[in-house]
């Protein structure tokens, strides 16, 4: 389904169904980012509160969470629209 990380393929290898001609778009990225986000920014305040760790340890420890969250999450929410797109049958016809 995918090409790259976040990128849809041309087309499905088993199928052939065109991924292209649905809009699945980077409506979702925004949503997505703004949710992981404040969960990341919660998570922290609560940890920094709890034990006040150094500040390398927020750096090893939410960055990496961080881009993991956003990028599988994109993943999900992109194939999820795409086949909600397909189920309900809508396609962008373009010449």
């Amino acid at each position: 389904m995918f090409a790259g990380v976040i990128r849809f393929a041309d087309k499905c290898r088993v199928c052939g169904l065109d991924y292209a001609s649905f809009n699945v778009g980077d409506g979702p990225a925004a949503f997505l980012t703004l949710g992981v986000g404040g969960l990341v920014v919660i998570l922290a305040v609560w940890l920094e509160l709890a034990v006040e760790p150094p500040f390398w340890v927020h750096i090893v420890l939410w960055l990496p969470l961080t881009l993991a969250a956003v990028v599988g999450g994109l993943r999900l929410v992109k194939a999820a629209l795409l086949v909600r797109e397909y189920r309900g049958g809508a396609q962008d016809l373009h010449d």
